[in-house]
């Protein structure tokens, strides 16, 4: 061989060795760990390996429209805009190996919006629009990483979550599926003429426990459950040759085929139903059971719901605990989404509270006062964990001060009552005393409404600081009429009121995500919660305190931070792929929080919101990294609305 074909065969080896190495550090991230071998290989073979020195400027707005997908081999890219209200730039993300920028920008064929610098002596991969857009075409991970972004690695953890709580738990169906699979069998029906000791045969030899009265035209106008049934045996009189008619529950609660099986599972455990009726163009096509539902999981939501709401004593609400606890072990194994569960949560806690009500009344006497039990809140947004404190109040009607105050004393030792055997079923004491045993929280309407008028109308920050968690108010247990007219109250006033809204989107920035500069995460550098974040505090509450705001300024009356998100984006207040961003990181966060609880839980150790992210494996601080980033957005867009 001569020198020259030496050379030449060296250079092909050292190129192919570099084409191999990058290969197998491309290979370390999402989503290239999930494309083809080959075409992955496109990706490399079109790239381009480019150095920026620190402070460089690697595209700004006035390159105008993006020419290149930029991949991060080494070092980080930080993003820098104008600060609106401050002289000079703010740091808006950072980003680092293995990850990809500007996805937005280059879809949509325009400038970026932000600059992005060489935060560090930084090597990227550049991928020219045309090699981009053929990758696309040829790859569906790389596809759906790029018009998707963080929702394909959100995917990525629950599957990987998913994964892990199945080889704890075992494999099981999911609550998405849709109603239709479950209803394999024809529904049994009847016609309202049919008298009911036919309609009862006709139950018996389907061996089925309801059967659905309907018209000529399937249309579903009734329904008859065993549990009617139990009710007319115990009847001697009852005469079974009367129409069913007479006899059925009108207006059965009805879903469409497509609804999923966790609509099923929260309609029969807040309507305290066993049955769920499918209809399709007004038709009766199907009957999904309680048993049907719960051949999903090995623990049965409405047979839970249903024990607490009928325990006999407090001992009994105490050990259900554990199998709530159960209960979301197996929702994650079956790919639960943090808001089913959460909600789920918030709706067993519901049931608890008012169990707890009833027998803490039994035990102590019923003071014949009408009240209402308040939550605030997470339990008010239905967003709880297992690990939740207790902030609730009472509402009362009276006619004067005089009456209130005589009220106030006879429903104060009750209200203890009921918070110390709430700490006793789980719910722990709330350290800032804001519980219905407190006087200021045991109030009157009259008084309610004088509190939360003085708290917007004398707009201080203390006042906000001491206001804002009544502002997810909602009513669990007794009339809801007074709560309902609360929130409306609340609306209006803040909807009218600039300084205060103002102050409430200051107080909003007082939880920054802990994302730094230099580095990907902020941790605690002292103490017990040294190296750890706060996912509620730092990660949570930035997009709870947001969409809170938003909503109560533009009169949104959604109490979920979530179904608030969703509703801003309906009136035009957030972009539409902003509040999904917003919607996926609240969700990722969350979902993080839910599984440390549950590792705490197993492990038999104290429930907290701190989480070391060095403990993540690489994805995991990657989409939770960029989580909290979405938090920092949503922040900064507050800051420019209210001109902070």
């Amino acid at each position: 061989m001569s020198k020259a074909d030496a050379i030449v065969e060296a250079g092909k080896t050292a190129v192919m060795q570099n084409i191999q190495g990058t290969l197998e550090l491309l290979r370390k991230y999402p989503p290239f760990n999930q494309m083809e071998q080959g075409h992955l290989a496109f990706l490399v073979e079109h790239c381009k390996l480019r150095f920026y020195s620190k402070g460089d400027s690697i595209i700004k707005p006035a390159d105008g429209p993006v020419r290149y997908f930029y991949i991060v081999k080494q070092g980080q890219v930080v993003g820098e805009r104008p600060h609106s209200a401050k002289r000079g730039t703010e740091t808006t993300f950072e980003i680092e190996a293995g990850e990809c920028f500007p996805l937005a920008a280059l879809l949509g064929e325009r400038a970026t919006r932000t600059e992005h610098l060489a935060g560090q002596d930084t090597f990227c991969f550049l991928l020219s629009k045309d090699a981009f857009v053929q990758l696309m075409a040829r790859s569906t991970p790389f596809r759906d990483f790029a018009l998707r972004g963080v929702s394909s690695l959100l995917d990525l953890v629950n599957q990987q979550a998913q994964r892990r709580a199945v080889e704890t738990l075992g494999a099981g169906h999911s609550l998405d599926m849709p109603l239709r699979g479950l209803a394999m069998r024809k529904p049994v029906s009847c016609l309202p003429a049919t008298p009911l000791r036919a309609a009862v045969k006709h139950m018996h030899e389907a061996q089925v426990g309801s059967i659905v009265i309907v018209d000529e035209q399937s249309r579903p106008k009734g329904i008859f459950t065993l549990r009617d049934l139990r009710e007319i045996v115990a009847d001697t009189s009852a005469d079974l040759d009367q129409p069913i008619a007479a006899l059925m529950t009108q207006a059965p609660f009805y879903l469409a085929p497509d609804a999923s099986a966790f609509d099923a599972a929260i309609a029969m455990t807040e309507r305290h139903i066993a049955h769920v009726c499918l209809v399709e163009s007004e038709r009766l096509i199907g009957v999904v059971s309680e048993r049907d539902l719960f051949s999903l999981q090995r623990v049965d939501l409405v047979h839970l719901a249903r024990t607490i709401r009928h325990a006999g004593r407090l001992e009994t609400l105490i050990a259900l605990r554990d199998d709530i606890r159960r209960l979301v072990d197996h929702m994650l194994a079956q790919g639960a989404s943090s808001t089913q569960i959460t909600h789920i949560i918030t709706l067993l806690n519901d049931h608890t509270v008012c169990r707890v009500i009833e027998l803490t009344i039994e035990a102590h006497g019923d003071p014949g006062i009408p009240f209402t039990w308040l939550c605030f809140g997470s339990e008010g947004r239905r967003e709880q964990t297992l690990h939740t404190d207790q902030d609730n109040g009472i509402l009362f009607d009276a006619q004067d001060a005089e009456e209130a105050q005589r009220i106030r004393t006879q429903l104060l030792p009750l209200a203890h009552h009921i918070n110390e055997a709430l700490a006793r079923c789980g719910f722990s004491l709330c350290k800032g005393n804001i519980m219905a045993c407190n006087p200021e929280l045991c109030l009157s309407t009259t008084e309610w409404r004088k509190r939360f008028a003085g708290f917007i109308r004398e707009a201080t920050p203390e006042n906000l600081l001491g206001s804002s968690i009544y502002f997810d108010l909602r009513a669990v247990w007794g009339p809801t009429e007074g709560c309902e007219r609360l929130r409306a109250d609340l609306l209006a006033w803040v909807a009218d009121n600039a300084l205060f809204q103002r102050l409430m989107a200051a107080d909003s920035l007082r939880h920054r995500p802990p994302l730094g500069r230099f580095r990907d995460f902020v941790v605690a550098r002292r103490g017990a919660e040294k190296d750890t974040l706060d996912l509620k505090t730092e990660g949570l509450t930035p997009f709870v305190d947001g969409a809170r705001l938003l909503a109560l300024a533009n009169g949104i009356s959604e109490v979920g931070t979530l179904p608030r998100l969703r509703a801003l984006v309906g009136k035009g207040v957030v972009d539409a792929l902003d509040g999904a961003a917003y919607e996926e990181a609240y969700q990722l966060i969350q979902q993080t929080r839910l599984q440390l609880h549950q590792t705490l839980a197993r492990a038999d150790q104290a429930f907290s919101n701190r989480i070391d992210p060095d403990t993540l494996n690489h994805l995991d601080r990657r989409i939770l990294r960029e989580s909290f980033r979405q938090a920092q957005r949503l922040q900064t867009s507050l800051t420019l609305r209210y001109q902070l």
